[in-house]
């Protein structure tokens, strides 16, 4: 793989799910501060694209992801969301948005409940910052420790 693939895919992988982008870095030999950068730059991608997509968008990709789906308003992950909310506000989903939700139902989550645009990707750009050094460090200086990491690395070397 050449490194503008490598990045390339790690910030399409860090733009819809956050928690997979440092496990990619590592296990395609990209540099813990490489890895850093382009997970934070996917999310905020993903976030700053959709907050400033408009309403039409954003309807779009609601319909697009319960395509199929009788909606339930009770359901586990809505009443979690809510908790969420009602006890830490946008500071609660921005933390939880790249380790729970991924940043495209963050996002979503936060402009439902009518959050300004640049409080948004302010809060969404901490915690990007934060759970990317957070993780990196944990994989790239924790995971030979953890096999699967290990294994995960000598997989995509081959």
């Amino acid at each position: 793989m050449d490194l503008l693939t490598k990045y390339i895919s790690l910030l399409s992988i860090s733009a819809l799910k956050f928690l997979f982008g440092p496990l990619m870095g590592f296990s395609t030999g990209l540099s813990m501060i490489e890895t850093i950068i382009i997970t934070i730059l996917g999310m905020m991608l993903t976030v700053v694209s959709l907050t400033y997509a408009g309403t039409p968008a954003r309807k779009k990709l609601m319909e697009w992801m319960n395509r199929g789906k009788k909606k339930k308003l009770f359901t586990k992950r809505n009443r979690l969301i809510v908790k969420i909310w009602q006890e830490y506000g946008m500071k609660g989903v921005a933390f939880f948005t790249p380790i729970l939700f991924g940043p495209p139902i963050g996002m979503l989550i936060a402009l439902s409940f009518g959050e300004k645009k640049e409080r948004i990707i302010t809060y969404m750009f901490f915690s990007a910052v934060f759970w990317s050094v957070v993780m990196n460090v944990a994989i790239y200086y924790f995971g030979e420790y953890m096999g699967w990491v290990q294994d995960t690395q000598s997989v995509s070397l081959k």
